[in-house]
């Protein structure tokens, strides 16, 4: 299981992003967290896979791919609640 997060590096929400994630991985270092330019090649590629309309975006996916579930937007999930996304998967 693995979470991916597709943000711009620029944009005015990075450094919350970057914290988020930072925070998230020290409680589960267990999930594998992946940081995605949503303006890369990659990035691009996922939001057109996933429908992302809003970003930051954090997809929790199985290790094939398979959508568990996605938050959108400037509002993080709570991370338990990311947790137990790709732990109960």
């Amino acid at each position: 299981m693995k979470v991916v997060v597709l943000y711009r590096p620029d944009s005015e929400h990075a450094r919350i992003t970057e914290q988020y994630v930072q925070e998230f991985k020290s409680l589960h270092p267990n999930v594998d967290v992946v940081m995605m330019n949503i303006d890369s090649p990659e990035g691009t590629a996922e939001t057109e896979l996933y429908g992302i309309v809003q970003y930051p975006a954090l997809l929790a996916l199985t290790d094939e791919g398979q959508l568990l579930n996605l938050w959108m937007g400037k509002s993080f999930p709570l991370m338990d609640e990311v947790y137990g996304a790709v732990i109960n998967a």
